[in-house]
């Protein structure tokens, strides 16, 4: 077994341990060994009969609550076991709010301390009233481009003949019993929604060979239907190339990126985010485009979730709600789904999904490996081939290599060999499970 979630070892007690115990309990709680190596080997404590009466009366007193304390022996060794229960009730300790997280103790300060105040005190942020807002402050039009939207993706098709603005938002929650605005119903319909969400807007930028290295930017700003539009506009206008190719004598433009996973990714962004101080950032290089937003992923999932079916946790209900009745999104828990399915028809390697700086960031990648890019480099037609194959299918095996090309075991090792020296795939998983997909970022290396 090895420290987790639940679990942590110290060979010896010392007091500002306490703050473990603060983590724990703010958590899910969970258990603290004194006696033990990180590798969970008991080394025995000296002390333990003391520790045993010292541990509750430190914890009582430096936290205010009561643990478990239990004592235990293994091998003739002595180890102490602290029990702590989830609280309900935020424990500090000497003024500060820890949280345990995956195997770590994290200090909460700032928006993370807000956000996770909010959420033990089951305050919802999007909920949470505009005292200053009023019918005033509404864009009439976008309402009414939303009615039309709501009624053609027929989820609201009743919407048509509500002709009052203030009974629309009623309908859609964002206006409580009292007449009161919700901070939901400015971002969504607002007509100057920076007055009251001051982070609401996108940054794009366009880098060279690095992002230190910013060449051109934009800010886009307005309520949350018109964030996801106008980003789209500028990139469409300003950033993305269209590749020209004919289909017969017919002329035929495609952008690099497909916009249709380009406007997945904002719709992402716009539901998912934490809207404290940090716009989304929309980054493009000579390769990829990455869309990152501040806020993590729910706790009930994983990056390895969003590619497979997954239920959906929006951070925000509303604002998830009402895009899906204006027919903005399709289905809950599909976006990432959607984003991959519209790459892969592209032709365009597996997007990247990650977690880094408190937020979440999806990357489109180009496609690298086009049809020119192939020519230069010294490959038989064979891996050529399966550099094309994978990028309709996904991923490629040596058994199927083997089989498209009727040639033998040794033949295709030799292959996959040379194609993983350049970088142009990797592997994935192992044995004669073994897939070998794009190596999206290999071409760095070369």
């Amino acid at each position: 077994m090895s420290e987790h979630q639940n679990i942590e070892w110290k060979q010896v007690w010392k007091d500002d341990y306490l703050q473990w115990i603060s983590g724990f309990a703010n958590a899910k709680g969970g258990s603290i060994f004194i006696g033990k190596k990180d590798n969970g080997e008991v080394i025995g404590l000296k002390n333990a009969k003391k520790l045993m009466d010292d541990l509750p009366n430190k914890i009582k007193n430096g936290l205010g609550i009561v643990c478990e304390v239990n004592l235990h022996k293994e091998n003739s060794r002595d180890f102490i076991e602290i029990i702590v229960e989830p609280f309900s009730d935020l424990i500090s300790y000497k003024g500060k709010f820890y949280l345990r997280s995956g195997s770590t103790n994290q200090l909460l300060d700032g928006t993370s301390l807000k956000q996770f105040l909010m959420k033990s005190l089951k305050i919802v942020w999007e909920e949470e009233i505009e005292p200053k807002a009023s019918i005033d402050d509404i864009d009439f039009q976008t309402v009414e481009d939303f009615k039309k939207n709501a009624v053609r993706s027929k989820r609201l098709p009743f919407i048509k003949d509500d002709t009052s603005t203030e009974n629309v938002l009623k309908n859609l929650e964002l206006i409580d019993e009292s007449g009161n605005f919700k901070r939901a119903s400015v971002l969504l319909f607002g007509k100057n929604t920076q007055k009251f969400v001051f982070a609401a807007n996108i940054k794009i930028g366009r880098f060279g060979k690095s992002s230190t290295e910013l060449l051109s930017q934009a800010v886009v700003e307005g309520n949350a239907f018109e964030l996801a539009d106008k980003t789209i506009e500028i990139l469409d206008q300003k950033y993305i190339i269209r590749n020209i190719g004919y289909e017969g004598v017919h002329r035929v433009e495609t952008p690099e990126y497909p916009f249709e996973a380009v406007r997945e990714a904002l719709f992402n962004a716009i539901i998912h985010r934490i809207y404290e101080n940090t716009p989304v950032f929309v980054s493009l290089y000579d390769d990829r485009l990455t869309i990152w937003n501040q806020g993590n992923l729910n706790e009930n999932l994983s990056l390895k979730d969003l590619k497979m079916d997954h239920l959906s946790y929006p951070r925000h209900k509303l604002v998830a709600s009402v895009f899906y009745k204006a027919g903005y999104i399709e289905k809950w828990g599909r976006g990432t789904l959607k984003i991959i399915e519209e790459c892969k028809k592209h032709g365009l390697p597996e997007p990247k999904i990650e977690l880094y700086s408190g937020g979440f960031a999806i990357t489109i990648f180009k496609d690298i490996y086009n049809k020119e890019y192939l020519a230069k480099l010294e490959l038989n037609d064979r891996q050529k081939q399966a550099i094309r194959y994978i990028k309709e299918n996904g991923f490629i095996t040596n058994s199927v290599y083997r089989e498209l090309f009727s040639i033998t075991d040794r033949t295709a090792i030799r292959d996959f060999k040379d194609l993983l020296e350049l970088h142009l795939i990797k592997k994935e998983g192992g044995g004669k499970t073994t897939k070998y997909i794009i190596d999206v970022e290999g071409y760095k290396t070369r």
